[in-house]
C-alpha cells in the first residue's frame, strides 16, 4: 500500500505563484516516477509534469516554462513550482507514484487531489 498526500492548493490570481507538495508513505521497495495531473472541470485527466527517480523531468506543452517539478528521494516527496499562472490552470491536481513493489510487480497510487483557481 502506498499513500499519498498532496497539499498547498487555492486561490490565486492570474499570474501568480502556487507550490504544490507530496508526500508518499507506505511499504514499498522503490518510487520510480512520480508526478502531477490534473482535471478540469468536464475534461480528462491530463499529464502536468512527471520527474524520474534519475531526476529527469518531463512537462506538459502548455506549461513548460512556468512549472518546475522536483523530488526529494529521502523524504519520498515531489514538489510542483507553479509560476505565472493562467485562468486555464484550474483544475484539481492529483500527485502520483509508480511504485515497485517488495517481491515484484508495480502499483501506480494517486493522490486525493488538491483544487487550484485562478481567477481574479
Amino acid at each position: 500500500q502506498v499513500q499519498l498526500v498532496e497539499s498547498g492548493g487555492g486561490l490565486v490570481q492570474p499570474g501568480g505563484s502556487l507550490r504544490l507538495s507530496c508526500a508518499a508513505s507506505g511499504s514499498f521497495f522503490r518510487i520510480n516516477a512520480m508526478g502531477w495531473y490534473r482535471q478540469a472541470p468536464g475534461k480528462q485527466r491530463e499529464l502536468v509534469a512527471t520527474v524520474n527517480s534519475d531526476g529527469s523531468t518531463n512537462y506538459a506543452d502548455s506549461v513548460k516554462g512556468r512549472f518546475t517539478i522536483s523530488r526529494d528521494n529521502a523524504k519520498n516527496t515531489v514538489e510542483l513550482q507553479m509560476k505565472s499562472l493562467e485562468p486555464e490552470d484550474t483544475a484539481v491536481y492529483y500527485c502520483n507514484a509508480n511504485v515497485a513493489r517488495w517481491g515484484g510487480g508495480y502499483l501506480s497510487s494517486w493522490g486525493q487531489g488538491t483544487q487550484v483557481t485562478v481567477s481574479s
